[in-house]
């Protein structure tokens, strides 16, 4: 597809020309109460993954399938290109949504799509229906312009069921059809926008070790005259070990937790510089009034680039009303750890085994246990296929797109790992989306920008995209 205003006006007049009819597809998927975290919804989930199957086939996909997994289905499409040196792109997305009820603070039924002020609210409208579909229309808009009757590369969907529940199953489903997922570049699409107005990509998302620790001391609760002071408490070790995690420049203190990590390079600070970050919205959107973390590093820097030790819950002993003078027999603490590129999953996880060994006492017995890891993953900025996301979407949006990263984790990964292949973010949500709250919502104007920028993503990456 060749880069000039005709073909970009081409391209705009059929998105906008078929919007309607998407927009009406969407709702009738979004209808789907697809929520893979609550047993009651299997049968939706399904539903839903049947319903995007016989999408994919209506919109030209000649092969189509459920793949199933000890938990919910994903769905796999393939659209050959006829090219036998054509490059191949996987995109990945989830049809699976979080939970929702109009108790939860919902103006509307959260499954009954409501389209009001460029605005369609619904439970998975940006996360994750919407920006799966929008490559339906896109790559209709790439086939209507280009007057060809396949994509310009070999294309792929994989459509996950279990992405809102951790995406258990999800590394053996891509370790067991790998040979079927072989593939040059991966397109996520379960990603955001800066904003309306300053479109981005995301060039990296980090990674992911949680874990509960469980502190053993007395066989039962014991009097804390009678033995306080003379025996090994478990709360006061478990609040030894949370504020053992940090020096006094917020840096992590346990060994090895920061081998491999690539360091920030003087052009990622500078692009990270560029956006338009205010920390006193920033602020008030965490509902927190200070900043604080790693002496050295900015704000963004902190939550994109640097990896992070986090106490999500500690407790143990008496909790009720009044005193209760006791040494407990047991206490807890959660710990999260978010990763960035070069560190290893195991090795952090065994580094903070031994850790905990090391600062715990004598007559305290520990046992951790770890859930799910999420590996990090980060493309480089000069990569041609990232070049190929850019001037897509800079054709979509008419203006210079700029980059970012994700603070958050995935299961990008895990594809990067399995399949050998640089991961890409291609997503258009923006923060007032609502992921995971009430009166979730999608931009209608930046759905479309969506299909626009798959509409010109597969000729560019056909002609610029391999290494």
């Amino acid at each position: 597809m060749s880069n000039t205003p005709d073909t970009d006006n081409a391209v705009r007049a059929y998105v906008d020309g078929h919007g309607a009819a998407f927009l009406a597809e969407l709702s009738e998927w979004l209808r789907i109460p697809s929520v893979s975290a609550d047993p009651a919804r299997t049968d939706d989930v399904r539903r839903s993954a049947e319903w995007l199957k016989d999408h994919l086939a209506a919109t030209g996909f000649p092969v189509t399938e459920i793949w199933d997994t000890p938990g919910a289905p994903a769905v796999f499409a393939e659209w050959p290109s006829g090219d036998p040196d054509a490059l191949t792109v996987l995109v990945y997305g989830h049809h699976d949504v979080q939970p929702a009820a109009r108790e939860d603070g919902w103006r509307t039924d959260p499954f009954e799509p409501v389209i009001e002020d460029g605005r369609l609210h619904a439970r998975g409208a940006a996360d994750d229906k919407g920006q799966v579909l929008f490559h339906t229309l896109g790559i209709r808009a790439h086939l209507a312009v280009t007057g060809r009757g396949a994509p310009a590369v070999n294309l792929k969907l994989l459509i996950e069921g279990e992405e809102e529940s951790g995406s258990p199953h999800f590394p053996e489903l891509i370790r067991s059809y790998a040979d079927r997922l072989v593939c040059d570049t991966v397109i996520v699409s379960d990603t955001g926008m800066w904003s309306e107005d300053t479109p981005t990509v995301c060039t990296g998302m980090r990674g992911l070790v949680d874990c509960q620790i469980d502190l053993y001391g007395p066989g039962q609760d014991i009097h804390s005259g009678s033995f306080g002071g003379a025996v090994p408490n478990p709360a006061t070790e478990a609040a030894r070990l949370a504020a053992a995690l940090h020096d006094a420049d917020r840096k992590v203190t346990i060994p090895g937790f920061y081998d491999g990590v690539v360091e920030l390079t003087d052009r990622e600070r500078e692009l990270f510089a560029e956006l338009p970050f205010d920390e006193a919205s920033w602020l008030r959107t965490a509902h927190s009034r200070a900043t604080l973390g790693e002496a050295g590093y900015s704000t963004l820097e902190r939550i994109w680039a640097r990896p992070t030790a986090e106490v999500n819950g500690i407790g143990g002993g008496y909790q009720g009303p009044g005193g209760k003078t006791i040494v407990p027999s047991a206490a807890q603490l959660k710990l999260s750890f978010r990763l960035v590129a070069g560190q290893d999953v195991e090795k952090v996880q065994s580094s903070v085994r031994d850790w905990v060994a090391a600062l715990l006492p004598a007559g305290i017995r520990h046992e951790i246990t770890y859930w799910g890891a999420t590996r990090p993953c980060l493309t480089p900025l000069d990569h041609p296929a990232l070049q190929s996301v850019v001037r897509a979407m800079e054709r979509a949006f008419d203006q210079k797109i700029r980059f970012t990263r994700e603070g958050g984790s995935g299961p990008a990964a895990d594809l990067q790992d399995v399949l050998g292949a640089p991961v890409l973010f291609l997503g258009i949500s923006v923060p007032s989306d609502g992921w995971h709250a009430p009166n979730e919502k999608v931009e209608l104007g930046l759905l479309m920008k969506g299909a626009e920028t798959a509409a010109h993503l597969w000729a560019d990456l056909a002609e610029n995209g391999r290494e």
